[in-house]
Parts: C-alpha cells; sequence; structure tokens
C-alpha cells in the first residue's frame, strides 16, 4: 500500500517537505550527528554555542577533541552514554557536562548516530539533579 503525501498547503504538509538539517538546524536543543568511526557529521547551533564554537567549526573533527574520555570506537561509547552525564571539551578548554539521549537513528544499518544533549554544568555547580534521557 502506497502511502499519500499530505497536502503541502496542510501544516502536515510543510513538517514533510523540510529537510531534516532544516529541521536540526531549528531546533533549540543542541543536537550532535557522528558517524560509526567518531567523526563529527553535523552540529545544530545549539551544539556550537554549547561548547563556543562559531558555525561549522566543529563537523569533520573527531569526537575525541570533544569527548576526551572517549575509547575506539566513540560511537559505541555515546550508544552507551546515552541517559547520563558526559563531560564535553569547550572551546576554552573548560569542561561542560550534559546529560546525552539514546540515539534518534536507532536501525542497526543507520550510518550515524544522532544524539541530544542537555547542559547540566550549572545546575551540577548548584548541588541541582540532571535531567534523565535515558
Amino acid at each position: 500500500m502506497e502511502r499519500r503525501r499530505a497536502d503541502p498547503d496542510t501544516a502536515l504538509g510543510y513538517l514533510e517537505g523540510l529537510p531534516a538539517l532544516v529541521l536540526l538546524e531549528r531546533l533549540p536543543v543542541p543536537v550532535l550527528a557522528v558517524d560509526r568511526d567518531g567523526h563529527v557529521v553535523h552540529v545544530n547551533p545549539a551544539f556550537e554555542a554549547m561548547l563556543g564554537y562559531p558555525h561549522d567549526a566543529l563537523s569533520g573533527r573527531s569526537m575525541r577533541d570533544l569527548l576526551p574520555t572517549a575509547s575506539p570506537p566513540v560511537a559505541e561509547d555515546l550508544q552507551q552514554s546515552a541517559g547520563t552525564i558526559v563531560t564535553l571539551t569547550h572551546r576554552d578548554g573548560s569542561a561542560v557536562r550534559a546529560a546525552i539521549s539514546k540515539s534518534v537513528l536507532t536501525r542497526a544499518d543507520d550510518p550515524v548516530l544522532l544524539v541530544c544533549f542537555h547542559d547540566v554544568t550549572e545546575q551540577l555547580w548548584d548541588g541541582g539533579h540532571a535531567p534523565n534521557f535515558g
């Protein structure tokens, strides 16, 4: 059975027509896409701002630059870190503590992991508790 596309003049039709990268760019939540070898494929502006980087400064870099505690293979480290707090490296060298989500792309044949982060650095300094992305 073939799925019909929604009328492009409706809200659902509008959403169906948006490319995924446009949606990622507009999200206020820090989002990171990394390939199975641990190279950054894409970060959205919220992720760049969280780590103090200018636009497009992180694409192609190794996740080890941002997540120094990761051991090879980085992609597996990210999957195993889902629901926990990781320490990322800010551009100025300081530590940014962030809760990490499970990958949005979950099929075994997905070539990238797409994860969201929630900066909890200030909450930890204030003695608060981080959200659970489990």
